[in-house]
């Protein structure tokens, strides 16, 4: 200890405080560092996750429009009626694009959902004469899928693909003998003596049955209209050919309900000439993620009780 310098003591704490303070800021800075990095890395993965509600990129000039029609067809999913027709319309409307495929791979779905955009595929070929749309089918184009393509120009396939199911159901279960087995007793009150039509609890009426018999002719019918208008004299119609059964791509182009072999990039380079592809399809943004699958039991329970558990569709 220096005897000649009293204020030692003093200049050590001061020394011992300016390190600790000189640490405490660098401590700061390392963490504001950190932070800054770690929310720079999360607006990356935004930016490459969500869907901004436009094409994936944009092109300048003449290029081909893709859109995905991917999963079952129904007014909640990524193949709505709304998201199908809004790409539709942004992908018809641009100024560069010299021609549409509708790239399919989905079971079937909705009737109705279907149905709506077969009508926008007809409306906006009837609307733009010079842009014509191709269906190019994946692995599956059944059902509400082909309700779909059928609007189409020409359909091609892979040869494995699998074509048709052109047919309609209504499902449901009946539970009335594991009740009794059980002893359970249904009690059902309606106001209307057909509003618990096909109750899955209650023995089946031959009246409801025979009606929803005729609902689903209905449908059939309005189907193979659809199928008979968009394929023309390309149909080389059997007996099965609308009795729901499917069949390989191959042999769907020798019944007429395909038109030739191909693929995206073959139909985009070799009859559309634009080998560019953009694609239109809308997607599912975080939010929309979120929110569906916070409401998606609940809306399912409100459904089925105002409505009944019974499904009709394309399938």
């Amino acid at each position: 200890m220096p005897d000649n310098d009293p204020q030692w003591e003093r200049q050590l704490l001061e020394k011992i405080a300016l390190a600790s303070l000189q640490e405490q800021r660098a401590k700061r800075r390392w963490g504001i560092f950190f932070k800054l990095a770690f929310l720079s890395y999360l607006v990356a993965v935004l930016v490459m996750v969500v869907d901004w509600g436009g094409p994936e990129k944009l092109v300048d000039g003449r290029h081909t429009a893709l859109i995905n029609l991917r999963g079952t067809i129904d007014a909640g999913g990524d193949a709505s009626a709304d998201k199908i027709n809004g790409a539709l319309q942004s992908a018809f409307e641009d100024k560069g694009t010299a021609g549409v495929i509708m790239r399919i791979n989905s079971p079937g779905g909705s009737p109705v959902q279907s149905g709506i955009v077969y009508d926008e595929i007809r409306r906006l070929r009837t609307k733009h004469p010079q842009i014509p749309l191709y269906v190019v089918v994946e692995d599956v184009c059944a059902s509400g899928g082909y309700y779909v393509a059928s609007a189409a120009d020409k359909i091609f396939v892979d040869k494995a693909s699998i074509v048709g199911s052109i047919g309609v159901l209504m499902d449901g279960f009946g539970f009335t003998g594991t009740m009794d087995k059980l002893g359970v007793e249904r009690r059902l009150l309606t106001a209307g003596v057909n509003k618990g039509f096909l109750d899955p609890f209650s023995p089946q009426d031959e009246r409801q049955k025979e009606h929803a018999q005729i609902l689903l002719g209905e449908i059939h019918r309005q189907f193979i209209e659809v199928v008979r208008n968009g394929r023309g004299n390309r149909l080389k119609e059997t007996p099965d050919m609308f009795s729901g059964l499917m069949w390989t791509g191959s042999q769907s182009i020798k019944m007429g309900l395909a038109d030739d072999f191909g693929t995206v990039d073959s139909v985009a380079r070799d009859l559309i000439k634009a080998e560019t592809i953009l694609d239109y399809s809308v997607k599912e943004n975080i939010a929309e993620r979120f929110a569906k699958r916070l409401g998606a039991e609940t809306g399912q329970s409100i459904v089925f009780r105002l409505f009944g558990s019974n499904r009709t569709g394309l399938h």
